[in-house]
């Protein structure tokens, strides 16, 4: 192996090209910084590669199978519909293959040095990287680590990537399971078990928890819960996992529900009760940067790390691991460095899960509300009254909105529904703005649309939707 001779010194290097990283190296770059970005495996990192865009691309296929089923309720009739889960992947793939190409050439646009390898710190202020065709060595002015996360493993269950799998095998399976067995019911869980279901699998979920998403709103959880067993997929829940054994190609799992053991077997184990940060291995200590005990470096509001000079964006820091909270980070870090008032302190992070129906958060829910101290009042409109879900064939869900009694300003939006996903843009700026609750209601909303059930949910809060009764409250 060949060592560089020299050091290339770099005003700022990125370390990880995920969601967090890339944007980072490019708005750093706008700025007029020299960027390296280092990346040991793809540009796009877990998000465009195994995880975000893939996922959605299957979650929209496997949909479609689901809704061609359900269109003779229209008039339209299939007799015939089956799946080529190899097809399916290649168009998947190419999907996955375009956007990586454009997040290449916009690095290159942007003058960003793209560097493949293992980073390794030395010293501080200087990395090796093991390009596998050489070592190279660079002195950096400022430093964003974006390493992004992992699966976490079930101790007793390690993944063999064959029965027992993670999410990224579970995107490349070249045969639907006869019977998938999913621990956790989280986003990645429910997303993954709601997939398979669709492309004909049994599925069973087996959660810890005794409800479903017990941070979610309860009026969105109930929903979802209904709706998963109407597609046919099982809930356990409040079941711990005690075991498992492997044997001619089937995995037995022996579980405790209500006190009582029992057995589930399955030809597929997807292993999802969360991620772990990637900081394990970067030897920080050598640039004297220490993590808690979970692995999360700690950071201030400027994404500025202990040590000067070093930031921490995406799932390396403690809080939601979600693409787009990595970007924002990355974005304010580069800012940072380039001399801005730039500072995290966003008020609203909307998460989505792609179950089905959607589900879609942005701000506090009642309970964080009301233990803030909080005297609140709430709004509630169901999706069964408008006129646009029920053309799409699609009435389960619930928008709702948490306002503060006193100011009336928007504390939280929460929907589950159709296309929740988009929806929540509308609940996350009211939110961001500071929007008082009549905001969302004088706002107009086109008809016959779904965004009406936020303004309906809106004028809720104060008991005057139209489209559901609202019973005279008493003066």
């Amino acid at each position: 192996m060949v060592v560089g001779d020299f050091t290339q010194s770099v005003e700022t290097v990125v370390i990880g090209a995920g969601p967090g990283g890339y944007v980072a190296a490019i708005r750093a770059a706008q700025l007029g910084q020299e960027v390296v970005l280092i990346e040991k495996q793809l540009l796009g990192g877990v998000c465009l590669n195994w995880g975000c865009i893939p996922s959605k691309a299957m979650i929209e296929a496997s949909g479609l199978k689901h809704q061609i089923a359900k269109a003779a309720q229209m008039g339209i009739i299939v007799n015939d519909i089956s799946v080529d889960l190899s097809k399916l992947h290649q168009w998947k793939d190419g999907l996955v293959d375009r956007l990586r190409g454009g997040v290449k050439t916009l690095l290159e646009k942007n003058g960003v040095d793209l560097v493949y390898g293992k980073a390794a710190f030395t010293e501080p202020g200087k990395i090796l990287v093991d390009t596998k065709e050489a070592l190279q060595r660079f002195e950096y002015k400022n430093l964003i680590l974006a390493t992004g996360s992992t699966p976490v493993e079930i101790p007793g269950m390690p993944f063999d990537h064959k029965i027992i799998i993670d999410s990224t095998d579970a995107l490349a399976l070249k045969q639907i399971p006869e019977h998938l067995i999913v621990i956790g019911a989280g986003s990645v869980g429910i997303e993954m078990g709601t997939i398979y279901r669709k492309l004909g699998a049994e599925v069973t979920i087996l959660e810890l928890s005794e409800t479903l998403l017990p941070s979610v709103e309860p009026e969105l959880s109930q929903v979802l819960a209904r709706t998963l067993k109407k597609i046919g997929i099982k809930l356990l829940l409040g079941a711990k996992f005690e075991s498992v054994d492997i044997k001619n190609k089937l995995a037995k799992i022996l579980y405790t529900e209500k006190g009582e053991q029992k057995n589930l077997a399955g030809d597929k184990v997807l292993v999802a009760v969360g991620r772990t940060p990637n900081t394990s291995e970067l030897d920080l200590e050598r640039i004297g940067l220490e993590t808690d005990e979970r692995g999360f470096i700690e950071v201030n509001e400027k994404m500025q790390t202990s040590v000067e000079g070093v930031y921490a964006i995406g799932d390396i820091v403690k809080g939601m691991m979600l693409a787009h909270r990595a970007s924002h980070m990355g974005k304010i870090a580069a800012e940072v460095i380039g001399g801005k008032a730039a500072a995290f302190d966003n008020l609203a992070i909307p998460g989505v899960i792609f179950s089905d129906p959607e589900i879609a958060t942005a701000g506090l829910t009642q309970a964080e509300a009301e233990d803030q101290g909080y005297k609140v009042k709430v709004g509630l409109f169901p999706f069964r009254a408008l006129g646009r879900a029920m053309t799409l064939g699609e009435v389960d869900g619930v928008n709702k909105i948490i306002s503060d009694a006193e100011t009336g300003a928007v504390l939280g939006v929460h929907i589950i529904g159709p296309h929740a996903s988009d929806l929540i843009a509308e609940g996350a700026l009211a939110v961001e703005s500071g929007s008082h609750v009549d905001d969302l209601a004088l706002t107009i909303h086109a008809h016959p649309t779904l965004p009406e059930g936020i303004g309906e949910a809106a004028d809720d809060v104060e008991h005057k939707a139209i489209h559901i009764f609202n019973p005279p409250v008493k003066q």
